[in-house]
């Protein structure tokens, strides 16, 4: 009863619009008084979070993303990645698929992704004479691989909260999030077959591949430094994000010359905001998470569904209900924040790998990303686009199917996630 009163009381908060960071903060520190617990604990736990140095990775991954963002990265990783590709069937929608997965590969933002690809591929498809609302689909559900292939920012949150190395969780997503790249791009390609669309598309001279792959090489280059430099254990995640922020200014600024300093004020101003909403947000779930601990909520819910729950696949197919069910109302680093402290004792009670866990609720994260009415993926490609939020919602249905795919794939097959991090 308890717990369908705190989840009650959570939800009736948020949907009085009361921001998730203040709701969740003023709830836990509302349990603690309720419960007699000292108050003080609020703020010890808002300290210590703060204290973090996993955190520093955030901001830092926030400005490369923007970094490129205003630089104009995307517009020369589109160009590179069509000269290839493009002649083929549904080759725009390709393009457009792996110019996400390269560019997630180096920001780490599924905003940044969506944002940059598809300020240049939403004009370019539907020139082309593809549907609107698959174009649409395509990007919102492409720019979700910026959370999935490595460096994630949902990753190092969780990574922080379970003390599991973030550096294996970046490893687990790469299989994963190519299963995901790999699904995305079949389906274009059958898409295109059907529709008939981008047919008898000439494919691009030898010189002009070389020219468009030449220019976007360093930003390529930028992608492989990170995650190889993560691999061989070079360097942290966190020293990765500054390296990449420093690789990032100087691919913008002295190799390309794209980024002006209005834009890198821009970059640096915005990343400024998202990483304050997030530090926000993470303070506010520490409190939270102290007290329905301290109310012994996760050692209760683990204790029910081992006594109801027999298989760890009717728990994967529970939680991955509770999560689409979350995702309609929270945005995705809310869910890690919230349900990790929750279900984690019950995934390892059920002999699930902590890091496999992981990568399950990112990919089930990518879902709420492009789930109404909070999918934050949506609005972004209805920004981008200048369209309804309908249109965009009713186009990622397909690709949401996909994920579920990816996600029956992960269970079946758990080394697609655990083969890198453990057995390479």
């Amino acid at each position: 009863m308890t717990i369908v009163l705190i989840l009650a009381s959570l939800f009736t908060l948020l949907l009085a619009r009361v921001p998730v960071a203040f709701a969740l903060g003023g709830m836990g520190l509302a349990l603690l008084i309720l419960g007699g617990f000292s108050p003080l604990m609020a703020p010890q736990a808002i300290l210590s979070t703060l204290d973090g140095f996993i955190l520093l990775a955030v901001p830092l991954f926030l400005l490369m993303a923007n970094v490129l963002l205003k630089g104009g990265v995307g517009d020369d990783l589109f160009a590179a990645v069509n000269s290839w590709v493009g002649h083929w069937p549904g080759g725009l929608a390709v393009a457009t698929i792996i110019s996400c997965a390269i560019f997630a590969a180096i920001s780490g933002s599924s905003v940044a992704t969506a944002a940059t690809i598809g300020t240049v591929a939403i004009p370019a498809m539907i020139e082309r004479g593809y549907d609107r609302r698959f174009v649409y689909g395509l990007l919102a559900a492409g720019g979700t691989l910026g959370i999935l292939i490595p460096p994630s920012i949902p990753m190092i949150v969780y990574g922080f909260i379970t003390e599991e190395s973030v550096g294996a969780l970046f490893l687990a997503g790469v299989g994963p999030g190519l299963v995901l790249v790999i699904l995305f791009v079949a389906y274009s390609m059958i898409y295109a077959q059907v529709t008939t669309v981008q047919q008898g598309v000439a494919s691009a001279t030898m010189a002009e591949r070389r020219a468009a792959s030449l220019r976007a090489l360093p930003s390529m280059a930028l992608a492989v430094l990170i995650i190889g430099g993560i691999y061989t254990g070079a360097f942290t995640p966190t020293e990765a994000a500054a390296i990449g922020f420093t690789a990032a200014l100087f691919v913008t600024v002295v190799l390309l010359r794209s980024l002006s300093w209005q834009g890198f004020r821009e970059a640096v101003f915005d990343s400024m905001i998202t990483t304050v909403a997030i530090i926000l947000i993470i303070a506010g779930a520490k409190v939270f998470g102290k007290a329905i601990t301290l109310y012994r909520i996760p050692q209760d819910i683990s204790a029910l569904i081992a006594q109801s729950i027999e298989t760890p696949l009717i728990f994967v197919l529970v939680v991955a209900g509770v999560l689409l069910v979350m995702g309609l109302v929270f945005e995705a680093l809310s869910m890690v924040l919230i349900m990790t402290p929750v279900l984690l004792p019950s995934a390892l009670a059920m002999g699930l790998d902590p890091i496999w866990f992981g990568i399950f609720m990112v990919v089930m994260v990518e879902c709420a990303l492009i789930t109404p009415p909070v999918g934050l993926n949506l609005y972004v490609i209805q920004a981008v686009a200048r369209t309804r939020l309908g249109e965009v919602a009713r186009g990622v249905m397909p690709f949401l199917l996909l994920m579920f795919v990816c996600v029956a794939i992960l269970y079946v097959w758990p080394d697609l996630a655990l083969y890198l991090p453990f057995k390479l």
